[in-house]
């Protein structure tokens, strides 16, 4: 093969890793940016809700007959709906008591939650600290296009979280439950007073968000097949950063950033001198974006009252 084929097919591989690796961090930077949009605060739990998605998949997956399609779509939605409750459970039982409260407040709070998590998963009655294997849930097989080479979880990380993303920008813009989050983002006090129920739209935006956090898990699971109590930490992290790329609280922002963040941790990850570095770039990236444009990609700077 010559040289310059090589280069191309090669680029393509690695671009095709990329945007199924940013495809699971838009889920759970959706999760961040939509509470973020609605509370403004970082929901630091975010993060455990999606290794208890891959949790929940796991368990589910090991009772169902592996390599079905059916029968990974069940497992998908059995962690989406366990994880919208969970995310309503935690809304209601941490968040909501400090509701009006100083957001740093609600900040510890959700660092509480991500450790109660972590910890309360790591013990040996629950699902214990040694990581485990995940089922092949969907059908395993690998695709050759020309030199490329594409595998059906893959293909099914894309195609699945395509479709979420497209359901979310659906829900949030025409249906009356998003149009409500949308006006308590803009101005809750006026929301209210036109008799939006405050309440129902946070603990929607919760199990929405953490929904997405929960596919995102099984996806993650699907092609790095191992589970463990701390597996949502670094890919928590990443999704952060790829919300505040393209503009914390921002949807379409988020999903950019997460994207853009894959392709480039792929691209370093397949770079013999760089490939060490491939978590230190994405906080890297975070810097410069901080520095250069704190509202991010396709965010908009509002100045805060004080």
């Amino acid at each position: 093969m010559p040289d310059g084929v090589r280069d191309v097919t090669e680029f393509l591989q690695q671009l095709i890793n990329g945007i199924s690796l940013g495809a699971i961090y838009a889920l759970i930077a959706l999760g961040y940016t939509m509470v973020y949009g609605v509370l403004r605060f970082i929901n630091f739990a975010h993060a455990d809700v999606f290794m208890v998605g891959a949790v929940i998949g796991l368990e589910v997956g090991h009772n169902l007959p592996e390599g079905t399609l059916w029968g990974g779509l069940l497992v998908l939605v059995a962690a989406m709906a366990g994880c919208a409750l969970l995310g309503v459970v935690i809304e209601r039982l941490a968040y909501r008591p400090l509701r009006g409260t100083a957001t740093l407040n609600v900040l510890i709070t959700a660092i509480g939650v991500s450790l109660l998590l972590e910890s309360v998963f790591q013990h040996p009655g629950v699902f214990g600290a040694t990581p485990r294997a995940f089922p092949a849930v969907f059908p395993v097989k690998n695709f050759a296009l020309g030199g490329l080479a594409v595998s059906s979880s893959q293909l099914a990380v894309i195609a699945v979280a395509a479709a979420l993303m497209l359901a979310l920008q659906w829900i949030v813009h025409r249906t009356r439950l998003g149009t409500a989050m949308r006006a308590v983002a803009l101005n809750p006090q006026a929301a209210q007073l036109v008799g939006v129920n405050i309440g129902t739209v946070i603990s929607f935006t919760f199990a929405l968000g953490s929904a997405l956090a929960g596919a995102g898990g099984v996806l993650y699971a699907l092609n790095y097949p191992t589970v463990d109590p701390l597996m949502g930490v670094m890919p928590g992290l990443k999704a952060f950063v790829a919300a505040v790329l393209g503009g914390i609280g921002n949807i379409p922002g988020a999903a950019l950033g997460a994207l853009l963040l894959g392709v480039v941790e792929t691209f370093v990850a397949g770079s013999s001198q760089l490939s060490s570095f491939k978590d230190a770039i994405a906080f890297a990236i975070l810097i410069a974006v901080l520095l250069v444009r704190p509202a991010g990609l396709l965010g908009k700077f509002t100045p805060e009252k004080v």
